[in-house]
């Protein structure tokens, strides 16, 4: 089972939210996931963003890869940096 860490979209139509969440990747993009990771709201100025950093790092740390929008989203809150500089301090 290939696991990701990536966005699902809530909120009505034309007014989107989406939840960081981990799931296996053959599920569909709005379907079951194992665990919620946190939420992002593109419709605020600027746009909030409610990560849970421990839990992801976790993750990351066993090796789930993330999708891009995902990556982009972690690398612009700090977290995928902090990930890095674990990985190369093993």
């Amino acid at each position: 089972m290939a696991v990701k860490i990536r966005l699902t979209r809530q909120g009505a139509p034309r007014k989107p939210t989406y939840r960081l969440v981990l799931t296996d990747s053959r599920a569909s993009r709005d379907g079951a996931y194992i665990e919620n990771l946190g939420s992002y709201n593109p419709r605020t100025d600027p746009p909030s963003v409610k990560l849970e950093e421990e839990r992801i790092l976790f993750w990351l740390s066993k090796g789930v890869q993330p999708t891009d929008s995902a990556r982009e989203l972690l690398r612009s809150q700090g977290i995928w940096q902090k990930f890095l500089q674990m990985k190369k301090g093993s």
